[in-house]
Formats: C-alpha cells, structure tokens, sequence
C-alpha cells in the first residue's frame, strides 16, 4: 500500500503515519517528492486496512499496489530518481560515464587507464577487486589490495569507485574504499546480499541476471530499497539466448520497459552485452539513442594481455572516440528525455 500525503502535509503529520504503520506491526518508507511525500508500506503479508489512514492529518489517500514491488514504482515516486555520488550524479543532466579495467591487475595498469578515463571527463572508475569467474583457475582478483589501489586513484584523479561485492564481507571492505558497490549479474538474487547492501549508506549499481525477466530484476532493487537504501541503479547487460554471435544477447528494450513502471535511473554495459570488442560503441551509441541515463564500459591499455575479459574492452584510442559519439548522442537526445 502507498500512503499519499496532502501536498501541504507537515513534517509532523508525515512522522505520524510512519508512527502508525510501525504500530502496527511494517516498516514505512517515507519517499518525498516534488510535489508530495508518499509512504510505502513492507514487510505486510497481507492487505493493510486502508481505513486505519484515510483520516489521518495531512493524507490524501491510500493507494493499493497490485505489482509484487511497491518502492521501485513510479506510483511511489513519479519524478525520475537521480542517485548522487558526492558531486557526481547518475540519472540527473549529464550521461554518466563509468569506464575501467574488468580487473585491477596492478598499480601501473590502472593508473594507465585511470588517467585516460579522467582525461576523458568521466566521473566514474569501475575495477573488479573481487572476480567470481566461471573457471576456478581463472584470475580471481587482488582482492583488498586492488581495493586499495582503486582508493589511491579516486584521491589521485578525482574519479567515484565503483567496484563488485560478491559476498557481506565484500561489502564491509567495498565500504572502506569504494564509492557505489556493484552487484554482479550472478549474484542479483543472492538476497542475503542484497539485504546487506540495502543497509549500506552507499549506492549500489544493480546488474540484471543471466536470464532473469524484468520483473526479477526490479524485485532485486526493491530487496535493496526494503532495507532504506534508495539509490539504486539499474543496470541492463545482456541476457542468455541462444545466439553464438554474442557473448550476451544485451535487452535495449529493456531501458523504455523499466521507464514505464519505475524511477530509478537505467544504465547499460555494452561490454558484457556482447562480449565482442567491435561490436562495444555501437551497442554504446544505441544505449544511449534509446535513453539510458550512462554507459559502464571496460577499457584496457593493453587489451589482449588483459587477464580477464580482454576480448570485450576496448583500448584507450577506440574508448576516446567511444566518449566522443555517445556524449553527441546523448545532446541530441537530452530535450526527450528530459521531456
């Protein structure tokens, strides 16, 4: 159920619905708008009685919610979710640029591609310190000594770290040195995880599953959002079909899809979505032509000595023109979808 409050309802009045909902038993979720505040209400396992708050101070109405999820919804909160990262923003007025190594490797390779993604004036530095990889005698990452690394380059270049937590320890270190904890696409419903991160005061960017339906993953979010972390990212990177061309079969469809039911901000990653080195701006270019708030892209220096997913990043000269196209895009396209 969402509780709509008057546009005029004071703080006072909003604190005693909270105060009834915890009464009775939930957990309100207080989301203010431009206009309004509306409260959701979780944690129920059956209808609440809307009665209980019609008459309340200050509400409007009571609105009952037939989607499994209630917090990721545009009837909770109509305006588009800009999810900050210090003075950094995804969703808002400027294409989020997140672009970075699959893996840290060493201090020198990321400082090399760190300064070639400041240089290009994005805000964002992805690396992956902890790599769950198909193949146990793969390169599994630095761990904490990469995340030391990542932290060295966001007080060197200025740049928001985001970076993979596999597990709750994970996010206890991600904490300690990142900006925006990242969930992989295997791990969109491990639900001890997301819980843990729906505790966390930082972003967290959501990566759909394998093969998961939109529906699933927006319930990813909303066990996030459950816990009062709100700044979720969504983030579309392919799905499993039977297609050999591509690594992933990457679901554009999905950005208007998520835009007609929710709030929160779409990004897309043209890297994992195909898999293909020659196949990444193109995909970027129509991520962006079909309105995704940002793009998260593997860059390499030195691509085919990468140790992990060399094969879909793109060397420094091709991500620089990569930056290029899809900012003038995203100019063209920016009165839409503001509109």
């Amino acid at each position: 159920m969402l509780i709509v409050m008057k546009a005029n309802a004071t703080d006072a009045e909003i604190d005693a619905v909270v105060r009834v909902v915890g009464e009775l038993g939930y957990r309100a979720h207080p989301i203010p708008g431009a206009a309004r505040t509306a409260v959701a209400i979780t944690g129920n396992q059956s209808p609440v009685d809307s009665a209980r708050f019609e008459n309340l101070p200050g509400v409007a109405e009571t609105v009952r919610v037939s989607k499994p999820y209630k917090l990721v919804t545009l009837g909770l909160h109509a305006e588009k979710t800009v999810v900050r990262v210090g003075d950094a923003t995804i969703g808002g007025d400027e294409l989020a640029l997140i672009a970075g190594p699959c893996a840290v490797e060493s201090r020198d390779q990321a400082f090399a591609i760190a300064e070639a993604v400041r240089r290009s004036g994005a805000r964002f530095f992805r690396g992956g310190a902890f790599k769950p990889r198909t193949s146990p005698y793969a390169f599994q990452g630095l761990g904490e000594d990469g995340l030391k690394i990542l932290a060295e380059i966001r007080d060197t270049y200025g740049l928001k770290i985001v970076t993979e937590a596999v597990d709750e320890a994970g996010v206890d270190l991600v904490e300690r040195y990142a900006d925006v904890i990242q969930i992989g696409a295997r791990s969109m419903q491990n639900f001890t995880l997301l819980r843990r991160a729906g505790k966390s005061s930082l972003p967290v960017l959501l990566k759909r599953g394998l093969s998961a339906t939109l529906d699933e993953w927006l319930l990813a979010a909303e066990y996030i959002m459950s816990e009062g972390n709100y700044q979720v990212v969504l983030c579309e990177r392919g799905i499993r079909t039977f297609s050999q061309h591509t690594r992933n079969t990457l679901d554009l469809a999905a950005i208007p899809a998520v835009r007609r039911v929710s709030h929160l901000p779409v990004i897309v990653d043209p890297s994992h979505g195909t898999g293909k080195n020659y196949m990444v701006t193109a995909l970027a270019r129509a991520g962006v032509a079909v309105g995704a708030d940002g793009l998260i892209v593997e860059v390499h220096n030195a691509p085919a000595r990468a140790l992990s997913d060399g094969a879909q990043a793109l060397n420094l000269d091709q991500y620089e023109q990569l930056v290029s196209e899809v900012r003038a895009i995203f100019e063209v396209m920016a009165p839409a979808v503001v509109s």
